[in-house]
């Protein structure tokens, strides 16, 4: 089987993530690593919280901790949500860490080497209040390009164009929240990307043609726009130094990179964090990174939203090109558009919209992690709302999947006892049946191969309809009174769909699957997937074996619980 390397755009440590975080990146790349895994595949899945940069040093300072413990604390929280989200990373680890230290250095030294780096004296805003410049997301103001007065001196939010801070009209510290600033000579690290434009074009063109049209589309609008040479350090106190043997000046005056070169390097050095984490497994993490050592073979899939499209489809392959070492390249940038709030966009920054953390206090993660897949922004912008949140939740899960599993567990321990009952041979029906479940099954497979997850989602739903309409015309209620063996014969088949169900359903709701296929007493249920021809004859599950009626696994959203979502977190926002 292939060897699929999979990772998720970085959540920044400053502050606890919202929906359009989740389904922008981290809970479809998860998604998608937990089918590759049950189809067989050699997976890793890597993350880990991007924690350098000016937002962490503020926060940090807010919070009057220093900023390395503010960083622990807050990686150990997110974690913790994910953990509660079920998102199975095989690691999931930290841009500070030494690991992503060494290997940012060893970028940044390769590249000078390569001609690819030079030291420049640039402008920048000082502020004499503060008594030191003030980088990127230290200057705050407005966008020259879209007006928004609450623009930050690295990227506007609202029309998410790259900026630099002497960009912004009536810049002001974010720090003192002083107007009086000046711009200074200091001297930094330019990565030299006009060199690279040419190389990146060709292998935009080689490897782009098969991504989806929104992820291409950025790559290209760059390369058109014409890749300029960026600052890659900084005047901060959190960050990977600059090398003194390279670069002694610089790191004397305690220059650190910018956080936009050494995130995307955190892919490599989370990879090298696995490996360090369980010495005695012998965990190879160049052969996932570095072509000689087998990379080569590996297939690497990235997910993330639009606006961090242009660092990982132009930036980091550049960065990566010109090293001049064989690291391994995206092959597949699955972008998504983002997920708003009644039609207005999630903000970290000012607390609008639902939150990860308060979305699992209020109901459990197969809930969100179906309605979010099932409504992923992939062709569009997708709207959240509460109303379409409780249709979703109380029409798919708890009256298509939940209720069949229910009704066809309870009657059958009512009329037939512990175990799966015995009956008839299948019959047209049941052909039919199967036929219909191996032909969606095979649609299931083909959208998620494809990363269509709002298709695939479809079909898994048809999957779950289909074990209804099956119930609906068969009666066993009814079909008991005139033929208990046919009855029982309804029955097993249904059980048998609920054991495929559980099967197939884990990479969206997993501890619903779980608890699906706890229900059965299999000696060996360690199958780890169903072939649409395998599930033509719906024979898994063999009269007599035990089964057991689980909890129920959807409660319905009722209009009560509606009107207090609505009340604690407001509809559309002004």
């Amino acid at each position: 089987m292939a060897r699929h390397l999979i990772t998720s755009a970085l959540p920044y440590i400053n502050g606890i993530k919202h929906l359009g975080n989740m389904v922008g990146s981290m809970l479809p790349a998860d998604v998608y690593a937990r089918y590759l895994r049950q189809r067989g595949h050699d997976v890793l899945y890597v993350c880990g919280t991007d924690e350098h940069g000016t937002p962490a040093e503020l926060a940090a300072k807010a919070q009057g901790v220093p900023v390395d413990t503010f960083c622990a604390q807050a990686h150990d929280a997110q974690k913790a949500i994910y953990d509660g989200f079920a998102l199975a990373f095989d690691h999931f680890g930290r841009s500070s860490s030494a690991q992503n230290a060494e290997l940012t250095q060893h970028f940044a030294r390769r590249l000078n080497e390569n001609g690819f780096i030079e030291e420049r004296a640039i402008r920048q805003v000082y502020s004499p209040a503060d008594g030191r410049f003030l980088p990127d997301r230290y200057v705050e103001g407005t966008c020259p390009h879209c007006g928004y007065d609450k623009a930050r001196g690295d990227q506007c939010e609202n029309c998410t164009r790259v900026l630099d801070p002497t960009d912004l009209i009536d810049p002001r510290s974010a720090i003192s929240g002083s107007t009086d600033l000046e711009v200074r000579e200091t001297k930094h690290l330019f990565l030299l990307q006009s060199k690279l434009q040419h190389e990146v074009e060709a292998w935009i063109d080689e490897t782009a043609g098969e991504w989806p049209q929104l992820a291409s589309s950025i790559a290209r609008k760059w390369l058109t726009e014409g890749l300029h040479d960026r600052a890659i350090t900084r005047d901060l106190d959190w960050g990977v130094p600059v090398p003194a043997d390279t670069w002694p000046e610089l790191a004397a005056e305690g220059k650190v990179f910018y956080v936009w070169f050494d995130a995307p390097i955190e892919y490599i050095g989370a990879t090298k964090e696995w490996a360090d984490a369980a010495p005695d497994e012998n965990r190879d993490w160049r052969s996932w990174w570095y072509g000689p050592d087998g990379a080569d073979d590996v297939r690497y899939t990235e997910f993330m939203a639009k606006d961090n499209v242009p660092f990982h489809s132009v930036m980091f392959p550049a960065t990566e090109m010109g090293v001049r070492e064989p690291w391994k390249k995206v092959d597949y940038l699955k972008a998504f558009n983002w997920l708003t709030y009644y039609g207005g966009k999630f903000s970290t920054s000012q607390r609008r919209g639902v939150f990860t953390d308060q979305a699992l206090d209020i109901l459990p993660a197969d809930y969100w992690r179906y309605f979010l897949i099932a409504n992923a922004p992939e062709s569009d912008d997708t709207s959240f709302t509460w109303e379409h949140f409780t249709a979703t939740v109380n029409k798919d899960l708890a009256d298509t999947l939940g209720n069949f599993v229910n009704r066809v567990l309870s009657f059958s321990r009512k009329r037939f006892g512990d175990e799966v009952p015995a009956g008839g041979e299948p019959g047209e029906a049941e052909a039919k049946l199967g036929a219909q479940i191996a032909e969606l099954l095979a649609e299931y497979e083909t959208q998620m191969e494809a990363l269509q997850f709002r298709k695939a989602a479809a079909a898994l739903r048809a999957l779950w309809s289909a074990g209804n309409s099956y119930l609906e015309e068969k009666a066993p209620w009814l079909e008991i009174k005139t033929d208990k063996d046919g009855a029982a014969l309804t029955l097993r088949t249904a059980m048998n769909l609920i054991h495929l169900y559980a099967v197939v359903s884990e990479p969206f709701i997993p501890a619903s699957a779980k608890a699906m296929r706890a229900a059965f007493t299999l000696p060996d249920s360690t199958a780890t997937w169903v072939t649409p021809d395998e599930a033509r004859t719906l024979t898994t599950l063999a009269a007599g074996i035990p089964f057991t009626v689980p909890p129920v696994l959807f409660a319905k959203i009722t209009d009560e619980d509606l009107e207090s979502y609505k009340e604690r977190f407001g509809g559309a926002p002004a």
